[in-house]
């Protein structure tokens, strides 16, 4: 058993992006404990699938189809999901795209099609769950960022910043709710297998790179979701992963020039490799 199951013996649970990848697999984690968990996601015939997988492992799904850039429809799924359970003790913030493209080249629309999912989702969930938080003084946020937040490789502009945001939001959060008794953890993960290229408008090129990232990982979403549930239970702020991600980590800290240096011949070789596999 997680200590997050015994921190939170009501076992309420909202996961947003849960269909599929990590969302599914932190759903999964929970449902072997037992946990009540809304399930979330805007794959209505995937967050189905799932659902009867929670069911099986011995959860209780609660499915809300959902686009988590409309904050009109997240707050009437906010309201239905507390008059079912009556509170909430875990939040994860995790639906999210990945997408990339040179700065100037990729477009405007998908700039804001990426912030309203990868941002202001993240914004919308903690905004509307925050005050039944407070009220119960106790609960545990957990966003989902990225190490691109971290790294800020060329050509992911739109990717890099909305994981940079998520990154300060967790960080201010962090501050303003520990005396509510409220908890925030801020997940930072390298590539790991998980479809989060499934809608990218960045081209082929973009899309073949990362699926190359993801199954050069080698990590799986369980993998993942296990440490996470595992370090959220210590309180840690921020659970970065793998090892080498704590090590872009550590060296963006102490020779931020340098990183930025490595990362750019990173990125070239791997680009290279890509187009490579092309010809």
């Amino acid at each position: 058993m997680y200590q997050l199951s015994q921190t939170y013996p009501l076992k309420r649970a909202f996961i947003t992006g849960a269909a599929s990848g990590l969302g599914k697999a932190l759903a999964l984690e929970l449902a072997n404990d037992g946990w009540t968990i809304g399930m979330a996601d805007i794959n209505m015939i995937a967050l189905e699938a799932a659902g009867k997988e929670i069911e099986i492992a011995g959860g209780v799904p609660l499915i809300f189809p959902l686009d988590v850039s409309d904050k009109d429809q997240y707050q009437d799924i906010v309201k239905v999901f507390l008059s079912t359970t009556g509170g909430i003790d875990l939040l994860f913030n995790n639906a999210g795209v990945g997408d990339g493209g040179v700065f100037e080249e990729y477009s405007l629309e998908n700039y804001e099609w990426m912030v309203g999912i990868n941002q202001m989702g993240v914004l919308y969930g903690c905004h509307y769950f925050i005050p039944i938080m407070k009220q119960q003084r106790s609960g545990h946020i957990l966003n989902t960022a990225s190490a691109a937040a971290i790294g800020c490789a060329p050509t992911m502009a739109a990717y890099n910043m909305t994981k940079a945001a998520v990154l300060a939001i967790s960080e201010t959060l962090y501050g303003e709710l520990m005396d509510h008794g409220i908890r925030v953890s801020c997940i930072l993960p390298t590539y790991f297998k998980t479809n989060v290229i499934q809608f990218a408008r960045g081209g082929d090129i973009v899309k073949k790179a990362t699926q190359r990232f993801i199954e050069k990982s080698g990590l799986e979403a369980d993998t993942v979701a296990k440490e996470i549930l595992t370090r959220a239970g210590k309180n840690e702020l921020y659970i970065i992963l793998p090892k080498d991600a704590r090590k872009m980590w550590f060296f963006k800290r102490l020779a931020p020039t340098w990183f930025r240096k490595k990362v750019k011949e990173q990125f070239l070789m791997a680009m290279s490799r890509v187009q490579r596999s092309k010809t």
